[in-house]
């Protein structure tokens, strides 16, 4: 687990907050895949998340995502995190864009504005994308 995580509570939170946002980032396609919800659970995982808890805190994300009507709730509390948690969340985040093959006009806009959200060098981010398009 990355040792800037404190409480459990507070640890929650930030996961479901944060696979809330690779939910719905994996939604604004119209196209979410399992495989899709595969590098979702793996990323939460990475950073922490108990894998026989993996499924109930993943339907908790997807209810507070489908609930949700802005990402502002989602990056408020991973802005706060240090920067190489939020490089995997970019690195997932791409991930997840690139699953189908190509980032579309609206992948690449929604990640435009994540990047402001939270704090993060666009060098950083582009140099994430373009690691992750060339896996592909």
């Amino acid at each position: 687990m990355l040792n800037f995580l404190k409480k459990k509570n507070n640890n929650n939170q930030l996961f479901i907050k944060t696979a809330a946002l690779l939910i719905h980032v994996a939604k604004i396609d119209e196209n979410y895949s399992e495989n899709e919800k595969i590098i979702i659970k793996k990323t939460l995982i990475n950073l922490g998340v108990d894998e026989n808890k993996i499924d109930e805190l993943y339907k908790k994300a997807e209810n507070t995502e489908k609930n949700s009507n802005q990402i502002l709730e989602f990056t408020k509390e991973i802005k706060n995190t240090n920067e190489n948690f939020k490089k995997k969340i970019v690195e997932s985040l791409w991930n997840i864009i690139y699953s189908d093959g190509s980032s579309d006009m609206y992948e690449a806009n929604l990640m435009r504005r994540l990047t402001g959200l939270l704090y993060l060098d666009k060098k950083v981010v582009g140099n994430i994308k373009e690691k992750i398009k060339n896996k592909k």
